[in-house]
């Protein structure tokens, strides 16, 4: 069950060194989540090693796994130009999630006042989940 949103509760997501401790490399990441939305975007076939998996799903991890990759990013160069990157694409995460929640992992809503204001903690939260569940449809 999720948390009340806007409740106000103390709510934990994990830290960084947690939700990224399975992450591969910066480098293999990036060209992971790129190949991801080539495919995505019908400008590379994608090799189907399993069943067929729903748009919407395949859309999340595209998302997430772009948004966790901005977040560290961010957290290697805290600068301006990188922190917003990583706030935008959690809020894609973040519009994606209220549309679809059934496809929210961790335990906590997107709109849980305490994951906002940016919303890196809610990737970090869903990134640490997804990974824990054996990323599912990567």
């Amino acid at each position: 069950m999720y948390a009340t949103p806007n409740s106000g509760a103390a709510i934990s997501a994990p830290p960084p060194h947690e939700a990224y401790a399975h992450a591969p490399d910066l480098r293999r990441e990036m060209h992971q989540v790129l190949a991801l939305g080539a495919a995505r975007d019908g400008r590379q076939a994608r090799t189907v090693t399993g069943p067929l998996v729903a748009a919407t799903t395949s859309e999340r991890v595209w998302l997430l796994r772009r948004a966790a990759l901005m977040d560290r990013m961010a957290l290697d160069d805290p600068g301006p130009g990188p922190v917003a990157a990583a706030v935008e694409t959690a809020g894609q995460l973040v519009r994606h999630d209220r549309r679809h929640p059934d496809l929210v992992a961790g335990p906590h809503h997107p709109d849980t006042r305490a994951l906002a204001p940016d919303h890196r903690r809610y990737v970090r939260q869903e990134y640490a989940a997804w990974t824990t569940a054996g990323r599912p449809t990567t």
